[in-house]
């Protein structure tokens, strides 16, 4: 109820409790499957185990038992052993630690989540190409520091979204596909597989010592995420680069939001939301109810993200409390994320580009929006000082007396005879200084993801 953002997002039901118990029962199913690939259990075993997940899919029960244990990974290889009957029991988690089916739970968590993000950030940039495409000329006031700058048009800015969105995109991918599963037992070594193999007699005793890594290479295999150097119980770079690609894409949406936030108020008016949302007590408002919620992701997910970043620092083989303080805030920011790409994705494609306002809104200074053109202009005609003294007056004078900066300069006695009339008055015209911006818009606009 208080995460309207992500509610009811593709993301929201792909990290929730079901989901995540899900990608526990994977992990787990994933491992003795690995184990019969090598001749480690017994296909018999395999397809108990597997058929046991159906009566372990309560959530709640789970969470509640995970207390005693600090996870719930314990409460559940008791249910699934129970349910695979006695003689597939022994084959459940056989040589596994808590950590190794839950980090790899997280990843395949994560992994099927940043799909539809993914697929939203795509919807997102070709809403952007086809606004930037069609506004590539059309003029807007650019501002720096609150204030009118120089002109600039929509469909720069337009574009610069765009470039934002298709780094985010890069960069998700590229820790999508980086994804690993995690097998490394008790401290990291594999030992307990090797144990099991050198158990079973002379047939496996031959072989325990190599077979930590060709078992972690098929347990990898089996759950279709990427098979890591070593285990990773306390070097949790993947959750780190995980985080970082969560912010970054949180800030490359938040950008978009931020702005269409400015440039939809009341008394600038340059864009409005296709549908805005309504208000409890104003009947008139029509809210940017999308961007609203973007940006307040924008600003939760770096918090969330400096948590995971810390996990970083985590002592021993396996930690106590850093592993543990990973998993809400890595769930929460997929939500985040999540949702933020639905609204960013539904936001740029029912965008409205109120044109007329931009140009009103650019004519507001009468001019002073092209004192860096003039500036260049006159300085080449006369001493630079004195053009610059003389067009600091005639900008005062404009906005004292309210003049257009042209009929200003007509005026003034140090820059008289310099420049025609008409001259004057086109060079002031902020229609005329685009600049780069339509050559910037075709350069972003050949980008690909």
């Amino acid at each position: 109820m208080l995460s309207p953002g992500w509610a009811g997002s593709e993301v929201a039901a792909l990290t929730g409790d079901a989901a995540f118990l899900d990608a526990l029962l994977d992990a787990e199913t994933a491992l003795v499957r690995a184990q019969a690939e090598l001749g480690l259990a017994p296909a018999p075993a395999v397809a108990a185990i597997t058929a046991a997940t159906a009566a372990c899919r309560d959530p709640r029960a789970l969470a509640r038992r995970a207390r005693a244990g600090g996870n719930p990974v314990i409460p559940l290889v008791a249910d699934l052993s129970a349910a695979a009957g006695p003689e597939a029991a022994p084959y459940v988690h056989r040589g596994a630690t808590s950590q190794d089916i839950l980090d790899t739970a997280m990843m395949l968590v994560a992994a099927r989540a940043i799909e539809p993000i993914l697929a939203d950030l795509d919807r997102t940039v070709r809403a952007l190409t086809a606004l930037a495409a069609a506004h590539r000329d059309t003029p807007m006031a650019g501002r720096t520091l609150t204030q009118h700058a120089v002109p600039t048009t929509f469909g720069l800015k337009a574009a610069g979204w765009r470039s934002l969105v298709l780094g985010a995109h890069t960069r998700l991918s590229a820790v999508r596909s980086a994804l690993p599963a995690q097998l490394g037992g008790a401290a990291g070594t594999l030992a307990a597989f090797g144990a099991f193999a050198e158990a079973e007699g002379p047939a496996g005793s031959d072989r325990h010592a190599e077979l930590g890594p060709r078992l972690l290479a098929a347990f990898a295999r089996q759950t279709g995420l990427a098979e890591p150097v070593l285990p990773w119980h306390t070097l949790r770079a993947p959750i780190a680069d995980l985080a970082a690609a969560l912010a970054f894409t949180a800030g490359a949406l938040g950008k978009p939001a931020a702005d269409v936030l400015v440039l939809s108020r009341t008394e600038i008016g340059e864009l409005s939301e296709g549908s805005g949302g309504g208000s409890s007590a104003m009947p008139h408002k029509a809210n940017p109810v999308r961007a609203t919620l973007v940006a307040a992701a924008a600003r939760q997910v770096p918090a969330l993200a400096s948590v995971l970043l810390g996990a970083l620092v985590a002592e021993d083989e396996r930690p106590a409390g850093a592993w543990h303080a990973e998993w809400q805030p890595l769930r929460e920011a997929l939500r985040l994320v999540g949702g933020a790409a639905r609204d960013t994705a539904e936001l740029t494609a029912g965008l409205t580009v109120h044109t007329d306002r931009m140009r009103a809104n650019l004519d507001l200074t009468g001019g002073l929006v092209v004192t860096e053109r003039l500036a260049a202009a006159l300085s080449a005609l006369t001493v630079r000082g004195t053009a610059k003294q003389a067009l600091t007056r005639a900008a005062r004078r404009a906005a004292d007396e309210g003049l257009d900066l042209a009929d200003a300069l007509a005026t003034e006695p140090a820059l008289a005879g310099l420049l025609p009339a008409e001259r004057l008055r086109r060079l002031a015209d902020p229609t005329h200084y685009p600049g780069s911006a339509g050559a910037l818009v075709d350069r972003a606009l050949r980008e690909q993801p």
